[in-house]
């Protein structure tokens, strides 16, 4: 892959990368510091129903959920950001052949072909 191609590639992980920090931020915000209650301004500790309660308890699990999703793809942004700068970008890290083009605009941080990504996948081991 020449410098050009790399540039725009780094240019898309950065502002992926960006924007999934704020995301994440975002949502631990939303899911660790307020309650149901502290957002509707009612600072009582009594709900006003159990199901508020168990509402709450599935909306932050939910979320945290979704954080540790966007964690995992932070991670792979930012190894992709290494294989650029290794200049390694764009080659699959099993078999070592290159990663077509339209895979990578659809995943740039992937570090698979699609061959070996499904082989990885139905490992367990992605």
């Amino acid at each position: 892959m020449n410098k050009s191609e790399s540039k725009v590639y780094k240019q898309l992980l950065l502002a992926l990368r960006g924007r999934l920090r704020g995301d994440v931020n975002a949502m631990a915000d939303a899911a660790l510091n307020k309650t149901r209650s502290e957002a509707s301004g009612d600072l009582s500790s009594m709900p006003l129903h159990m199901a508020d309660v168990g509402s709450d308890n599935f909306e932050q699990e939910f979320t945290l959920s979704l954080m540790e999703n966007d964690e995992e793809t932070l991670g792979q942004i930012e190894a992709a950001l290494e294989r650029i700068e290794d200049s390694t970008f764009g080659v699959c890290t099993e078999c070592r052949g290159k990663i077509p083009k339209a895979r990578l605009q659809a995943l740039p941080y992937t570090a698979h072909c699609v061959k070996c990504a499904q082989r990885v996948q139905s490992q367990g081991r992605m």
